[in-house]
């Protein structure tokens, strides 16, 4: 009777060991740095808010966020962000800040990249859109980056506001200065005439999320129904079990998607650029598209 004989494993050498893992982490990097940068994730929330007029209700928002544009973000992708955009046909976009990246190359590189960033942009075909200035924006120069979007029809809410109306109805839309490079004044951005309007409610832009703390503590920010930001990148590479490995300041504590502070909601967009080094791991870049709806209809 012929018996089966087992050949005992061969021993994982060092050698063999070191070159799998070489070829995990790069196929991990091609991954991080080609595909899931690269990968659009349009979200779609639903936006309670309380006395919205019943013009407003069913409209979509569509939020883009940190493009940092030509430092790893090409202009190409630009390009593929505001087809998908178009492709949403949403009632406004909203831009909250960081179009270009204060880094190691000379500012005017990246003053020269804000203007080729509003000329993709007003490829977008909606006509009501809006901006904030991101950190990264003001460190290059607020003036340069304003002047570049306002020339290519995006107007800048620099602690200000516009009133948004449609059908007999009006609801405000506020921007601040970036808190952490520049000097936000909500008080202005929100003035005392138009806080507690009833059915006008304020909607503000803030490019860094753990403002809202600060924010609370003014009479402009109790005014505030709902506040979209980015800054955080959503953590941009993160961990499994851990979580992000970088998370910028102000911008450690509400780090992406919803947040509640009573009758305020926050929601945090992952933008879609990256800074650092050209990654994304379990973070892909988003468009967030917000339909807007009555808090009541939400009981």
């Amino acid at each position: 009777m012929a018996v089966a004989q087992i050949s005992p494993h061969r021993p994982i050498t060092r050698r063999k060991f070191l070159k799998s893992s070489l070829i995990a982490a790069a196929g991990l990097a091609i991954y991080a740095g080609e595909i899931e940068r690269h990968y659009i994730s349009v979200t779609q929330h639903v936006a309670a808010i309380p006395g919205l007029p019943p013009a407003f209700e069913g409209v979509r928002i569509a939020q883009l966020s940190d493009i940092h544009l030509d430092e790893f973000t090409e202009p190409l992708f630009v390009e593929h962000v505001v087809k998908v955009v178009n492709d949403q046909n949403p009632d406004y976009v909203l831009l909250t800040g960081d179009y270009v990246t204060h880094g190691f190359a000379p500012k005017r590189f990246a003053r020269g990249a804000a203007w080729q960033c509003a000329n993709i942009l007003r490829n977008l075909k909606c006509p009501q859109r809006y901006a904030i200035l991101g950190n990264h924006d003001v460190m290059i120069g607020s003036k340069i980056v304003q002047t570049a979007f306002a020339d290519n029809g995006l107007p800048m809410l620099v602690n200000s506001c516009v009133p948004l109306e449609r059908a007999g109805g009006r609801i405000w839309l506020a921007g601040i200065d970036d808190p952490g490079a520049g000097h936000p004044r909500p008080n202005l951005a929100i003035p005392e005439a138009i806080r507690g309007i009833p059915n006008e409610p304020v909607v503000l832009l803030s490019h860094a999320p753990d403002y809202v703390d600060q924010l609370l503590k003014t009479p402009g920010g109790q005014a505030v129904s709902l506040m979209l930001s980015g800054h955080t990148h959503g953590g941009q590479v993160r961990i499994p079990l851990v979580g992000a490995i970088y998370l910028p300041e102000y911008g450690r504590k509400y780090v992406r998607g919803w947040f509640r502070f009573g009758k305020m909601q926050l929601y945090v967009n992952r933008g879609l650029g990256t800074v650092g080094l050209p990654f994304r791991f379990n973070c892909p870049p988003e468009i967030s598209v917000f339909t807007l709806r009555p808090a009541e209809a939400e009981a």
